[in-house]
């Protein structure tokens, strides 16, 4: 049975069953992320760092998940990597997205936070591990790899051309925004036609990139 709980106001409200049903569903979440310190604590920073560890321990999480799934059904690395991993790392930025762009005035929260986060996971998301690799891979590992001693190389397979078609539906998506911002007059919003047209537009693009990507 769920129980009604009182807003700042006061006054009583109940719990709809999709609200009691996601609070049951992801309540050990719940505990777990409630080992981050408040934000008020030490000026946030305390926060802001165990905040990135616990993200980075669910990103593994997700990863090794999606791994095992991809060999259940026996499907590449590369495929889950560009399917299941990237949905389950991107979604928060998607909400974020949402929730930005609903509350903001502008379109410049919901959109930068879009580039940003991918900027991100371009830059210091492979440029980070990068160095750690060159600096700790250990010399007899490379060398038994055919390279030279002081190398470290790895191989990018099919990659190449999933960022070709990544960089043709992107340059797509961005030529999308500027033609919503000649004839609507702004990025986000406008009729419900529009909208929508823009929204299959987008989709359409991504479903494009996974199957060219895939096939």
């Amino acid at each position: 049975m769920l129980h009604p709980t009182k807003n700042d106001d006061g006054e009583i409200n109940d719990i709809s069953g999709m609200e009691g049903f996601l609070h049951f569903t992801c309540i050990g979440w719940k505990l777990l992320f409630a080992m981050i310190p408040p934000p008020h604590y030490n000026n946030g920073w305390s926060c802001f760092w165990i905040s990135l560890v616990f993200i980075g321990g669910v990103t593994y999480v997700v990863g090794e998940f999606a791994n095992l799934f991809g060999c259940v059904l026996n499907i590449p690395p590369a495929i889950t990597a560009i399917t299941f991993v990237a949905l389950g790392t991107s979604l928060p930025d998607t909400f974020a997205s949402m929730v930005a762009a609903a509350q903001e005035k502008y379109a410049d929260s919901a959109v930068g936070n879009v580039t940003g986060s991918n900027s991100v996971n371009v830059f210091l998301g492979l440029g980070l591990p990068w160095v750690i690799a060159t600096i700790w891979e250990s010399n007899t590992s490379t060398a038994s790899k055919g390279y030279e001693a002081t190398e470290y190389f790895v191989p990018a397979a099919t990659l190449g051309f999933s960022v070709i078609i990544f960089l043709i539906v992107a340059i797509a998506g961005l030529i999308i925004l500027l033609l919503r911002r000649k004839i609507v007059g702004g990025e986000l919003g406008g009729s419900l036609f529009g909208r929508s047209i823009s929204a299959f537009a987008l989709v359409f693009l991504w479903m494009i990139y996974i199957m060219m990507s895939v096939f």
